[in-house]
C-alpha cells in the first residue's frame, strides 16, 4: 500500500504557508475544508481572464464555457457518473429543497418517503414538509446508544407506498461509514429511490457514485477543498421522470433541470480544481493511468488510509475518559475522522479553551437537533467537534492531543 507524501500533500495547500496560520492545528474541517491551490488559480485567473458570460461567441466567453465543462466532465468522470447526471448549485441545502420540491409535485398523497433521524437537517428538513401535502413521513431511527442505523430496521418501515428513502453517507456528529450500496439495494427491492447525503464522507475520498448505485448523490464542494458549490448527482433515470424545475426550455438538459437558479459560472469553472488535485495526488504516488473513476478510487484509498492511521490514536485517547461520551465508533475503520464528544459542561467554551493552545476545532450542535437529542444529548450543552482530514498531519494530532490533555 502506497503511503501519502503529507509534504506533497500540504504544499498543495497555500492555508498551510500562510504566516497568520503557523501554529494553528485546523480541527474543524467539517464545517468547511482548507481550499487546495489549483480551485484557487482556476478560480483567479477566471474572474481575471474569463469574467463575462459564457458559451459566446468571443474568446473569453468560449474559453468560460469550455472551464464550466470541464468540471462537470472531469468530476462526473471521477464519481463513476455521466457528464449530465451532475449539477451544480448555491449549496447542498439548497439543492435538496429543489428535489424536494420535485418530489412534491410528483408523488400523490398517501405515497411516502422514508427519512433518518441520523442526518444533519439540511437532508432531513426539507423531506419532512412534504408532510404538509399529504406525503406520508416514516423515520428510520437510530440506536440511541451506538447512533448507528440498522438495515434491518429499514426494511420494516418498506412497503408498496414508499418512493423515496434518504439517509447519510457518514452523520456529521456520529461519523459511522454506512452501508450505502446495501441500504440502496434494499430500498430499491422495495420499489424505492435512494437519496444520500454525501456531504460529511466526500471531503475523505470522492466515492463511485455508480458503482455505489443511489439515485441521488449530494455533497458541498466547499468541503472537498474547493468553491461554495453544492454537487448533485442525479441518474438520468429518476431525473427525467421528476418535474422540471428550471426555465421550461432547459428541461431537456438533465443537469438544469434542477437548478433553477442562474449558475456561479467562476465557482463552477474552479470546481475543475478539485479533478486537478485528485490527479496530482494520483501521478505523484504512482497510482494508475487509466480512467478517472479508476484514479479517483486510488486517491480516495491513499486519504483513507491516511485518516486511519491518524484517528485511531485519537479515540483511543477519549473513549475511554470517565468526563466525555464519544459518539459513535470507537474502531477508525468503520468511521470518517469526524470525532463528536458529549462533555459533561458546555461545548463552545471548551473549544475556546483549546483555542489558546493553537487548536481550531467547533462546539454546539452543527445543525444535528435529531440525532443529538435521541442520543440523550443536550443539544444547548452541545458537542465538541473535532475534525479532519488527509492533509492533517502527525504533529497536529500531537498538539491536539496534548491540548485535550490540558482543557479536559
Amino acid at each position: 500500500m502506497t503511503t501519502l507524501d503529507i509534504d506533497f500533500v500540504r504544499s498543495q495547500f497555500p492555508a498551510f504557508a500562510e504566516p497568520s496560520l503557523q501554529g494553528q492545528a485546523f480541527f474543524e474541517n467539517a464545517g468547511g475544508s482548507y481550499t487546495c491551490k489549483p480551485v484557487i488559480d482556476r478560480l483567479s485567473r477566471f474572474y481575471t481572464q474569463r469574467k463575462v458570460q459564457p458559451y459566446g461567441p468571443y474568446e473569453a466567453s468560449h474559453l468560460g464555457g469550455e472551464e464550466m465543462n470541464e468540471a462537470r466532465t472531469r468530476l462526473a468522470a471521477i464519481l463513476g457518473v455521466d457528464t449530465e447526471e451532475l449539477s451544480f448549485g448555491p449549496s447542498t441545502t439548497q439543492n435538496t429543497y429543489v428535489l424536494a420540491q420535485a418530489f412534491r409535485q410528483w408523488m400523490q398523497p398517501g405515497d411516502a418517503i422514508i427519512v433518518t433521524n441520523q442526518d444533519h437537517e439540511a437532508n432531513s428538513r426539507p423531506w419532512r414538509r412534504l408532510a404538509d401535502e399529504g406525503i406520508e413521513i416514516r423515520e428510520w431511527q437510530i440506536d440511541p446508544e451506538s447512533g448507528s442505523l440498522n438495515p434491518r430496521a429499514l426494511e420494516d418501515l418498506l412497503d408498496e407506498k414508499v418512493r423515496l428513502v434518504c439517509f447519510p453517507h457518514c452523520s456529521n456528529v456520529v461519523g459511522e461509514i454506512n452501508p450505502v450500496t446495501e441500504i440502496t439495494a434494499i430500498a430499491h427491492a422495495a420499489g424505492a429511490f435512494v437519496c444520500v447525503d454525501g456531504v460529511s464522507y466526500a471531503p475523505h475520498g470522492f466515492p463511485n457514485v455508480g458503482d455505489l448505485g443511489p439515485d441521488i448523490y449530494l455533497f458541498s464542494a466547499y468541503k472537498t477543498y474547493g468553491p461554495h458549490q453544492g454537487c448533485m448527482v442525479i441518474r438520468r433515470t429518476l431525473g427525467e421522470l421528476l418535474p422540471n424545475q428550471a426555465h421550461y426550455f432547459n428541461a431537456a438538459t438533465l443537469y438544469m433541470r434542477f437548478t433553477p437558479a442562474g449558475p456561479d459560472h467562476a465557482q463552477i469553472a474552479a470546481s475543475a480544481g478539485m479533478a486537478d488535485y485528485v490527479d496530482l495526488l494520483c501521478d505523484h504516488h504512482g497510482g494508475p493511468e487509466t480512467d478517472a473513476s479508476a484514479r479517483g478510487a486510488f486517491v480516495h484509498d491513499l486519504m483513507r488510509a491516511q485518516e486511519v492511521a491518524l484517528l485511531q490514536p485519537l479515540l483511543d485517547a477519549v473513549k475511554d475518559r470517565n468526563t466525555l461520551r464519544l459518539i459513535g465508533p470507537s474502531d477508525a475503520n468503520l468511521r470518517a475522522p469526524t470525532v463528536a464528544l458529549s462533555l459533561s459542561k458546555k461545548a463552545k467554551p471548551i473549544a475556546a479553551q483549546l483555542a489558546k493552545y493553537g487548536i481550531m476545532a467547533g462546539g454546539g450542535d452543527f445543525y444535528a437537533h435529531r440525532p443529538l437529542q435521541a442520543m440523550g444529548v443536550d443539544v444547548d450543552q452541545g458537542i465538541l467537534r473535532l475534525s479532519f482530514t488527509h492533509y492533517t498531519s502527525q504533529q497536529e494530532v500531537n498538539q491536539l492531543l496534548e491540548a485535550l490533555d490540558h482543557v479536559l
